[in-house]
């Protein structure tokens, strides 16, 4: 009989490769067994095993725990305990399409809208009852090249840009729980980042995107959650300084925005802010009378050298940072930027870096799995330690 490693390379079409060191027993209200391995192939299996982060986390009051997945064509859709573990909304009760949904999928041509990709991430919703998060409508990348290479004046420009926002909004409608309406629209300082809306629209285009989509939730009749969304605005800076005037600002003219989006891409060790940080740039956030939400969560090794220790201080830096969404009432829910290393964006984003995520390429969970289980059960961290 197959071992359960050994079930679990099957299934995946995978090698088996060297797993992380044994994540300590969890003290969640479910927890995992001390072995995690069995030599029976009807018994304890961690890819699929308690504790569950979606159900911990709806138990102690957030809306959902979830994932981003980038399917179709990358391989996600055809890995089979990949597709079990996503599908499974004990584990993952929220979805958002890591680039489908995107300008250059959606609008390949101008006035050419295609949603298949995009739906493929709707259907998985649907089907296995998850919330679905809608990722992006306005960026200053993955463009297509009818928009970066087009002779635009400011009003031909904003038409296009009103378009292809109400165009989304109305295809997928209610189906979205929410919409990331503009992504990473400011620089480190504060200011604007460069952008083709920004250089020929002006900074205008930023009330102007979210009141094209507001018109556009008010003909659905359904109730859309507006965001923004942004990195580098997970702890008290001139960066999220400039979010929180941008969202006065909004609120003062009219214009619906309804919540903050926290990517919190971050670095183990230092490059994660503190929990303190974390709460009070959220507290923040709603103050301005807003809903927020960490969003696209990931933490790297830069070196991607791990040990022991390195899994452990990791560990504690997912725990913080969901800790700190757990503090805060009006912080609605966590997406991880996928759950599995040998998906993650990391190591071809940022060569040499890596490690970032929950499951480890052979699916096997890491400390940290068990370190946001602790998080959203408000325990202690129980693998926090080496």
């Amino acid at each position: 009989m197959l071992s359960i490693r050994s079930l679990a390379a099957f299934a995946a079409g995978l090698s088996v490769v060297a797993a992380a060191p044994k994540a300590k027993q969890s003290t969640s209200s479910a927890t995992a067994p001390a072995s995690t391995t069995t030599s029976s192939c009807q018994g304890y299996f961690e890819p699929l095993a308690p504790p569950y982060l979606n159900e911990i986390a709806q138990a102690n009051g957030k809306m959902y725990f979830g994932t981003a997945t980038d399917q179709p064509g990358t391989g996600e859709d055809t890995n089979i305990l990949y597709q079990e573990i996503l599908n499974d909304t004990r584990i993952f009760g929220q979805v958002t399409p890591a680039n489908y949904m995107k300008f250059f999928a959606t609008e390949p041509e101008q006035g050419v809208f295609n949603f298949t990709g995009g739906q493929v991430v709707v259907d998985i919703a649907q089907d296995h009852g998850k919330v679905l998060r809608c990722h992006n409508l306005i960026w200053n990348s993955q463009l297509s090249d009818w928009v970066t290479e087009g002779n635009w004046t400011r009003e031909t420009l904003t038409a296009a840009m009103k378009v292809h926002i109400q165009s989304l909004i109305t295809h997928w409608g209610g189906t979205c729980y929410a919409w990331d309406v503009i992504n990473e629209a400011f620089a480190s300082n504060g200011s604007f980042s460069q952008s083709i809306w920004y250089d020929v629209i002006g900074p205008d285009y930023f009330p102007l995107a979210f009141q094209f989509a507001q018109e556009a939730v008010e003909a659905t009749g359904q109730d859309i959650k507006l965001y923004y969304n942004d990195y580098g605005i997970e702890n008290p800076n001139n960066k999220s300084a400039a979010v929180i005037n941008m969202v006065n600002s909004l609120k003062s003219q009219g214009i619906r925005i309804d919540g903050v989006g926290l990517e919190a891409h971050y670095v183990v060790g230092s490059g994660t802010p503190s929990l303190a940080d974390q709460k009070a740039i959220m507290d923040a956030y709603v103050a301005t009378g807003v809903e927020v939400a960490l969003t696209e969560l990931d933490i790297r090794f830069n070196p991607d050298i791990v040990n022991a220790t390195a899994y452990a201080l990791q560990a504690q830096n997912y725990y913080d940072s969901v800790q700190a969404c757990m503090q805060v009432e009006k912080c609605v829910g966590i997406t991880v930027w996928d759950f599995d290393d040998q998906y993650s964006w990391i190591p071809q984003t940022f060569p040499g870096q890596g490690s970032a995520t929950l499951y480890n390429a052979d699916f096997t969970r890491k400390p940290a799995y068990y370190a946001v289980a602790d998080a959203l059960a408000n325990q202690p961290c129980s693998v926090c330690t080496a």
